[in-house]
């Protein structure tokens, strides 16, 4: 009587004569590197992996390996950057994988964040103005009259280019630490 193979059967029988080229084979590596490289960046992100334990990591791994997981953590860890006062644990990671001090780069995003603070500050404050004043011209007006600037189209439009520029300034300042 004739044997009845399943499909997982079948499937394991026309999967022996198939191999993997060396082109494959080199790309399942490299999607492996960039998986290690991104788990190791979101578990440091999160704080599940502290700093000293992605350069124990990266120690183990063969010297390519190494070089292009480091690389690429560079990378994800540049592109992270922001205005935010939560890039202190990039900037240690980039730091210790460049082997060079950043307190220059430090500054720079310190003088960035504060300027962008204050400019913000700034534009919120001529919007409040602007709107108190249309508000007096249709007779509102006092000390309880407190202009809702949250809604505001100009404001949103001053905020957008304002951020915009800061994006580009926040741009050059990742391609100097690029260049590093």
């Amino acid at each position: 009587m004739a044997e009845i193979k399943s499909a997982l059967e079948l499937a394991m029988e026309r999967s022996k004569k198939v191999a993997i080229s060396d082109e494959e084979r080199e790309e399942i590596k490299r999607r492996e590197i960039e998986q290690k490289a991104t788990s190791l960046f979101h578990r440091y992100l999160e704080g599940h992996l502290p700093l000293h334990e992605i350069l124990k990591e990266l120690e183990r791994m063969d010297e390519k390996t190494r070089t292009r997981v480091g690389e690429i953590l560079l990378y994800q860890w540049m592109d992270a950057l922001s205005l935010s006062d939560e890039d202190e644990g990039l900037l240690k990671g980039i730091e210790s994988l460049k082997d060079r001090n950043l307190d220059d780069i430090r500054g720079k995003l310190r003088h960035l964040s504060l300027d962008r603070a204050e400019e913000k500050k700034t534009i919120e404050q001529k919007v409040k103005d602007q709107m108190a004043e249309e508000l007096r011209g249709m007779g509102i007006y006092g000390s309880a009259v407190e202009p809702n600037i949250t809604g505001n189209e100009a404001m949103k439009s001053l905020l957008e280019t304002m951020d915009r520029n800061y994006r580009e300034k926040m741009q050059e300042v990742k391609e100097v630490l690029r260049t590093l």
